[in-house]
């Protein structure tokens, strides 16, 4: 049995092998693993550490047998940190391996949804089904014009005559409209009064009356 047959329980040649979720599964519960031994590693390389400090100058051998030990937990943390890179990398290909199958499934699926749709459809009854469809258009377009189009009842005019008589229209209206602005001329003067003024009598009349009066005035007296 291989190393991964082990790690996932797989069976022999008659075994079903485990689904990518499991794999996956097993997978992430391994780096777990391996990440807490990190861990405990890390510890145990300080505290080494720790101990040849503290015998360096009393006690040589002490600090030499933890200087011994501090390289053995650093070199099963190296190989840690290898497995890990490689676990993660497998995880990684087998999540994508998942997804591209979960894609491919689906798509599939629809695949068969859509042949399913088309199943009962003729591709050349489609064609006159859109053909019958554009000549009912045509026809309601025309229709449609048709109903919208003026109605003479009869009556037909010559656009042409009538064009000509606007023209007419519009030129008379011209003439009339220069005529008022530019003739002063044709402006109509006030009429004269038909009645006479009553005369004023002249200064003269009127001294040779006083005259007479005052004659007469001299005589009675």
């Amino acid at each position: 049995m291989s190393l991964f047959g082990k790690i996932f329980g797989g069976g022999g040649k008659g075994g079903k092998g485990p689904s990518p979720q499991e794999a996956i599964q097993k997978l992430r519960e391994t780096e777990e693993m391996l990440t807490k031994k990190q861990e405990f590693l890390e510890k145990k390389i300080e505290q080494e550490l720790q101990i040849a400090k503290k015998n360096g100058t009393k006690n040589k051998r002490a600090a030499l047998q933890a200087l011994k030990r501090k390289k053995r937990y650093e070199k099963q943390l190296a190989q840690i940190d290898g497995t890990l890179s490689t676990i993660e990398f497998q995880r990684e290909a087998l999540e994508n391996a998942n997804t591209n199958t979960e894609v491919l499934k689906n798509m599939g699926f629809a695949a068969k949804a859509m042949k399913s749709a088309h199943e009962n459809m003729d591709i050349d009854k489609v064609d006159d089904l859109m053909q019958d469809i554009t000549e009912q258009q045509e026809l309601a377009q025309e229709i449609s014009d048709a109903i919208s189009k003026p109605v003479g009842f009869g009556e037909e005019f010559d656009e042409d005559e009538l064009l000509a008589e606007l023209d007419e229209l519009e030129q008379e209206e011209l003439d009339k409209n220069l005529l008022e602005i530019g003739g002063p001329e044709n402006v109509p003067l006030p009429n004269v009064p038909s009645t006479s003024l009553p005369s004023r009598p002249a200064k003269k009349e009127e001294d040779e009356d006083d005259m007479e009066d005052l004659q007469r005035w001299a005589e009675a007296m």
